[in-house]
């Protein structure tokens, strides 16, 4: 781990008032991944409106959008010299479209300043909104990535207000709308699955054309 580094990469987010899942997730790797001079931004506030049991994100009321953002992701990912970049964001149900026009401005920001990184998006199941998923696709992230989390059975358990179904469905809307969009996805195991459970989720990522 490099100490300057590690100070630069907190200056920057300082700086530009950004929110990092490494942060407000109490990330156990955090120093690490500072470290290298990189981050994974969190993006539409650091309130979540979902009540996932498995997430030290804070959830309540979400304050309000903080429109200068995109311009402010665009510059951090500048300063950094990022080559990949990864925007996550806390779920937006308040919202009407999830915050997918936020996620697009943020994507136009960065083609400005840097078009040789790439961008992958780790989005909400935005309640289903297809329309919103669109315009997302329609901005041309390389990767549009959408964790299941765990299997369907712990739902009730971890996920309570997600829907495991349609978290499929928007991974196979992405390569509906735009077959050259890698998509993506990811779960947690010890959570009580079995191995069959698990076997059974990579075979239902796979019949909706997940890629990794």
């Amino acid at each position: 781990q490099d100490p300057q580094k590690i100070a630069h990469v907190k200056k920057i987010l300082n700086s530009l008032s950004l929110h990092t899942v490494c942060q407000e997730a109490h990330c156990p790797n955090k120093m690490e991944c500072f470290g290298k001079g990189t981050a994974t931004f969190m993006v539409l506030g650091s309130v979540c409106t979902r009540n996932c049991r498995f997430c030290n994100v804070t959830k309540g009321s979400p304050e309000l959008v903080d429109e200068k953002e995109p311009v402010h992701v665009a510059q951090a990912v500048e300063e950094l010299g990022l080559r990949h970049v990864v925007i996550t964001t806390v779920t937006r149900d308040d919202i009407p479209d999830g915050g997918a026009a936020h996620f697009v401005r943020i994507i136009e920001e960065i083609r400005k300043r840097t078009p040789g990184t790439t961008i992958e998006v780790l989005i909400s199941d935005l309640n289903g909104d297809e329309k919103a998923l669109r315009s997302i696709v329609q901005a041309k992230p390389e990767i549009i990535n959408h964790n299941v989390e765990t299997v369907p059975a712990l739902y009730g358990t971890v996920r309570p207000m997600a829907d495991y179904q349609r978290s499929l469905r928007l991974l196979q809307a992405v390569k509906e709308m735009d077959p050259e969009i890698f998509t993506k996805s990811g779960i947690m195991v010890g959570l009580g699955e079995k191995v069959e459970d698990v076997i059974a989720l990579f075979g239902d990522l796979r019949a909706m054309g997940c890629d990794f």
